[in-house]
């Protein structure tokens, strides 16, 4: 019985490629066609494929809405809290995770920092979107048109002399935001608070979290801090992976420290 899951399982990636005949699913498998064909029956009878009028068969609708339900039970916080911890362990600085919902980024899930000088935030709390990391890795995963109607519409409130100060300044850092994969704030909201954050990816490729390592300056400098930055990415990687089954590429820019 086993052998006969595992054929059936098998022919599910190849018509992942496109519509195949019953040849061709029977030379994938090493099976005799009316082998082939059996299991074909029996995968069509659930949904899970679909005979057409040309005779191929291809993926069925079953299947599409089984794996969007999935997605849709997932939850990323619950998924990336034990790679948030793991992530504090290793630096010791207060780690964040955040989503864009409402026209808000929001906080959803904190580990504090083991130092005793920490930034302070809290879990549900909207954060700074002009300048927050996290904010910034979140917009600037959206659309063009998206970036800039959310950019024009924003206060730019100038929190320190760092603060990102027009819907100009903001839309060129999302545009380097988007082609480098990571983000900083490096006292834009607080003088003495350094940030560096990586985005979360969904099934579609899309940022659907963020995630950031935050540390005073008295605890460690922004040159220090950034120095976390293949940690943070290999740790927003590895979420992806465990959330959506896949996972970004970052070769040469994951392994380098930013000047």
């Amino acid at each position: 019985m086993s052998q006969t899951v595992d054929r059936a399982l098998n022919i599910l990636p190849l018509l992942a490629e496109g519509p195949a005949d019953l040849g061709q699913v029977a030379a994938r498998l090493g099976v005799h066609k009316s082998t082939a064909l059996r299991l074909l029956r029996t995968l069509h009878d659930h949904g899970l494929v679909y005979r057409q009028s040309d005779q191929r068969y291809r993926l069925g609708a079953r299947l599409f809405a089984l794996a969007q339900e999935a997605v849709e039970t997932l939850d990323v916080r619950e998924i990336a809290h034990p790679h948030l911890v793991a992530l504090n362990e290793a630096c010791g600085h207060t780690v964040h995770l955040a989503v864009h919902e409402d026209n808000e980024v929001l906080y959803i899930d904190k580990v504090e920092s083991r130092y005793p000088v920490r930034m302070y935030s809290r879990i549900g709390k909207p954060v700074a979107i002009t300048v927050a990391a996290v904010a910034k890795l979140l917009i600037a995963d959206l659309s063009e048109p998206e970036r800039r109607s959310i950019a024009e519409r924003l206060d730019y409130p100038r929190y320190t002399p760092r603060s990102t100060p027009n819907a100009e300044a903001f839309l060129k850092e999302l545009a380097t935001v988007r082609e480098q994969g990571w983000a900083t704030d490096l006292g834009g909201h607080e003088e003495s608070i350094n940030c560096v954050g990586a985005p979360i990816h969904g099934t579609d490729g899309r940022a659907i979290a963020a995630l950031s390592v935050s540390a005073p300056n008295v605890v460690v400098t922004a040159e220090e801090l950034l120095t976390l930055l293949p940690l943070v990415r290999r740790t927003a990687e590895a979420i992806t992976r465990e959330y959506a089954g896949t996972t970004t590429t970052t070769t040469t820019a994951a392994t380098t420290t930013p000047a």
